[in-house]
């Protein structure tokens, strides 16, 4: 990675900022972007103490010009993009019969919408440097999860694009990796958004039994340096990647118990 430039957004916690001090240990030059500005610092501190060049910018994946703004500060900065790693996303928590439909649309703006807009202004300088993009997506994305339509809905549009853009470039050396972690002892489920909008607060999760935010971000760098297509990283999702395309009607019951046993379960 040395020499490289790699931009995480949602850089500031949980598996954004894991990426960037992944890839900043590894030689690159990183890009860190959020809209905690402060998270948004005590990352790049963190890097500033790993002796990795930085730029954190601040700034909403959800708006385009704030996109538009963190590609060509990078680009002014280093003159280059080699890596972006779609990262920004919330998650939810909620009966599609219950929530507000701003609910999905606030996440289809984050998940979906803001990796689109980073990876149109970030084409043209990884098509030039055969860099690569990459899509952190979720199980979610290969299978849809009760009480998560909304991120569920997401992560499928997230992979069908990048998939999309994989197939459009097949002769023009870009990489195209689609990242699927578990469930990941991360913020993204403390900012899990409830049926009325409001975030959920403490995870209903055991965050002991997770793969941590730290193994994600190794698998994810080893991914990029292997330029691999897809990364589904437990035991228990590539089992339900398998069953979804061979034994569906048995993937959504399998699934739908599995979810009922969460803490404060919809489904009970």
């Amino acid at each position: 990675m040395k020499g490289k430039v790699v931009i995480v957004t949602g850089g500031s916690s949980g598996i954004g900022r894991a990426c960037a001090l992944a890839y900043g240990k590894a030689g690159a030059t990183v890009v860190i972007s959020a809209r905690n500005a402060q998270k948004l610092q005590e990352t790049g501190q963190e890097l500033a103490t790993g002796r990795v060049t930085y730029l954190a910018v601040p700034g909403d994946v959800s708006v385009e010009t704030d996109c538009q703004q963190l590609i060509a500060q990078t680009v002014a900065s280093f003159g280059r993009i080699d890596v972006l790693v779609n990262n920004a996303g919330i998650s939810m928590r909620a009966l599609f019969q219950d929530v507000d439909l701003g609910v999905i649309r606030q996440l289809m703006d984050i998940n979906f919408w803001g990796t689109v807009y980073c990876t149109k202004y970030a084409l043209p300088h990884l098509l030039s440097t055969k860099g690569s993009v990459i899509g952190v997506s979720s199980i979610a994305g290969f299978q849809g999860l009760p009480g998560r339509t909304g991120y569920s809905a997401s992560k499928f549009a997230m992979q069908g694009f990048l998939g999309a853009l994989r197939t459009e470039t097949l002769h023009q050396g870009l990489h195209v990796m689609v990242a699927c972690p578990g469930f990941t002892a991360s913020n993204i489920r403390n900012t899990a958004l409830a049926a009325n909008g409001q975030q959920q607060g403490e995870s209903p999760r055991d965050e002991g039994k997770m793969m941590t935010a730290e193994e994600v971000a190794e698998k994810i760098l080893e991914g990029t340096l292997r330029r691999k297509r897809e990364l589904v990283m437990t035991g228990q999702g590539k089992l339900t990647v398998f069953l979804s395309k061979w034994l569906p009607a048995l993937t959504d019951k399998l699934v739908f118990n599995h979810m009922k046993k969460e803490p404060d379960s919809p489904f009970k």
